[in-house]
């Protein structure tokens, strides 16, 4: 038999409940550069790196003009709110899960390093997990494919599965020839996910670790087209 596919691990929004918290640090880095962004535009976008998020929002103008300014200050707003994250719920038993099924887990985190090991000292897996990759490691952000295919190469094979929250996780999975597993975890609806491309939907983690059969990390199962959305 073949071997189980790897697993790769989304963190902010997926593992660790920070896309909100994420979205008020934006918000308030741009509102300090007389920016006003309605925070449901800026929460659309968490997921996406930071270094695509100010033109994203408000255009390349702002970007050439404040980027650097927003994204030092995100770091420090976010900061200020380090203490009020928290691990979601099953995530540290999804991980445990994974890898008594056989898994090797590997963490993709579009986060900066030490936002990173903050949310690996919540989830408390860094002695189980066999890898992992930041946006540090790499170039381009989500939705580039670039942390995706920085995180297989650190899997034994490049048979694997990502796991996420958001369209953009959908996008450079795909990119990277990866099939995703979508949970409503960062305040994404089912259909947007499913329309992205994610292969199933589920609403929270222990629902998620509950029906790994049914999924592409399923015993003997191939990578399929998108089904439906569990509910």
């Amino acid at each position: 038999m073949s071997p189980p596919p790897s697993a790769i691990l989304d963190v902010d929004g997926t593992l660790v409940d920070s896309n909100y918290h994420h979205t008020m640090a934006w918000y308030r880095a741009f509102r300090e550069q007389g920016i006003v962004l309605p925070i449901w535009r800026i929460h659309r976008h968490m997921g996406m790196g930071g270094d695509k998020v100010p033109a994203a929002l408000a255009g390349e103008e702002v970007e050439e003009r404040y980027g650097d300014i927003l994204r030092e200050r995100w770091e420090q707003l976010y900061d200020d709110l380090l203490d009020e994250v928290e691990a979601f719920t099953g995530a540290h038993a999804l991980v445990v899960e994974l890898k008594r099924r056989g898994h090797p887990v590997v963490l993709a985190s579009s986060s900066i390093e030490k936002h990173f090991r903050h949310s690996l000292q919540l989830l408390q897996v860094e002695g189980m997990v066999d890898g992992w990759t930041t946006k540090d490691d790499v170039e381009r952000s989500k939705p580039d494919p670039d942390l995706v295919q920085a995180a297989l190469e650190k899997c034994p094979t490049h048979d694997a599965v990502m796991v996420g929250d958001t369209p953009w996780d959908c996008q450079a999975a795909e990119r990277a020839g990866v099939q995703t597993i979508c949970v409503l975890t960062g305040g994404f609806s089912a259909d947007e996910l499913r329309d992205a491309g994610a292969a199933a939907v589920y609403e929270s983690l222990e629902e998620l670790c509950r029906s790994l059969d049914e999924t592409p990390l399923g015993p003997g199962s191939k990578m399929r087209e998108p089904g439906p959305v569990s509910r």
